[in-house]
């Protein structure tokens, strides 16, 4: 695949459809793309290259825009295997090419090519560093820790494309669901770059003093217009740690079903006293990445579960252990236990959930013992209403 972004800019990115679990963790049931560009020139550069799985395929697409051409640089905004798995083959197919990245980036180099790259041929950049390409040129932004620590991004002051590395990016192939953006987009964010807002934040402040008008990520849609917009809105808010939407995310892990039954309950409860959106998660069988997801996007949660072995039910020790590697802050959160002769889950979840920052945990807490009866609706009802 290969098509112009602009006059000079080409993609030569590759879909890998195959590809249902990111990272061997994320649930990508459409495949997974990763993008790369070239910039053609008096000089030639690369963006970036592809996972290991690909390669074949993107050498392809590369020769087809080359056409001939010897490329002068590669730049590598991102050292992570799925972008750069092919900067040793690209340096041995041109020997004249010098690889252009980061200071940590040179430095982490030898972990991933024992062999391959000569230090010679590596050019570490720093902030604001520029690379004349004739018409084009390049100018290099750090962003450590969007998400590793040696990510920079680069923009180009001509067609005034900013090459966003992971920043901006989404799961799914390249063309999927492309203008349903956010969606996937938000999945991608809180579970790749969540723990990062600050470094993403900072990022944002650096990229508003440039006229940018495409973002080009290393996954998912070129993103211009009202989309970029939309998308440079989403990450303020996002980064932040702020609610990107008003109402109630209930996460539930229930072992016989007394628990979920609760939880549809309350979920109707809220309903009826006007919460404005109310999304229900059963952490037992939903994809986990969009629990996380939503527990971001809400700024109010309800945590249901039941006791197991003295403490909480795994899955729910699971989510919450994930929110609070992803710095998971600035919520109100209620429980709901269930335990039939030793209720424990609830002090499993506040010990969790205490460790996390400005995370405010609702009074009541309910403790339902086996089925719901009856006489526990007026307790779920007095949650409903503290929550609100």
């Amino acid at each position: 695949m290969n098509k112009n972004i602009t006059s000079d800019i080409r993609y030569i990115g590759v879909d890998d459809p195959e590809q249902h679990l990111f990272e061997s963790q994320y649930v990508t049931p459409d495949g997974m793309c990763y993008n790369s560009y070239v910039i053609l020139d008096e000089k030639v550069a690369v963006m970036d290259t592809s996972d290991a799985r690909t390669m074949d395929t993107w050498k392809a697409n590369l020769a087809q825009v080359l056409q001939g051409r010897t490329p002068d640089y590669l730049i590598v905004h991102h050292l992570e295997p799925d972008h750069a798995s092919g900067i040793a083959q690209v340096a041995a197919l041109y020997p004249e090419l010098k690889i252009v990245c980061s200071a940590k980036a040179k430095q982490m180099m030898p972990q991933f090519f024992e062999n391959g790259i000569q230090e010679s041929r590596v050019l570490a950049v720093k902030e604001g560093d520029t690379l004349p390409l004739g018409h084009h040129t390049l100018k290099f932004i750090m962003a450590p820790m969007v998400h590793w620590p040696e990510v920079m991004v680069s923009y180009d002051d001509t067609d005034h494309v900013l090459f966003s590395a992971d920043g901006f990016g989404k799961f799914g192939v390249y063309d999927s669901d492309a203008d349903d953006w956010a969606c996937e987009a938000r999945r991608y964010y809180f579970n790749i770059c969540g723990k990062y807002g600050q470094p993403v934040s900072t990022l944002l402040k650096k990229a508003a003093a440039l006229d940018i008008q495409k973002i080009l990520p290393l996954h998912g849609p070129i993103l211009e217009g009202e989309q970029m917009a939309e998308a440079l809105r989403l990450y303020t808010i996002w980064s932040a740690y702020d609610v990107e939407t008003e109402g109630v995310f209930i996460a539930h892990a229930s072992i016989h079903g007394n628990t979920a039954a609760a939880a549809e309950r309350l979920a109707e409860i809220l309903k009826e006293k006007g919460c404005p959106k109310v999304a229900v998660s059963d952490l037992c069988r939903d994809d986990l990445g969009e629990a996380i997801e939503d527990a971001f996007r809400y700024g109010k949660m309800i945590c249901m579960a039941s006791s197991y072995d003295a403490g909480v039910f795994p899955p729910m020790y699971d989510f919450l252990h994930h929110l609070e590697i992803k710095a998971y802050q600035k919520r109100r959160v209620g429980l709901v236990e269930n335990g039939s002769w030793a209720p424990s889950a609830a002090k499993t979840m506040r010990a969790m959930i205490e460790e996390m920052k400005q995370v405010e945990i609702i009074e009541p807490v309910v403790t339902l013992r086996g089925k719901m009866k009856e006489a526990d609706i007026p307790l779920l009802e007095s949650l409903a209403e503290a929550i609100l």
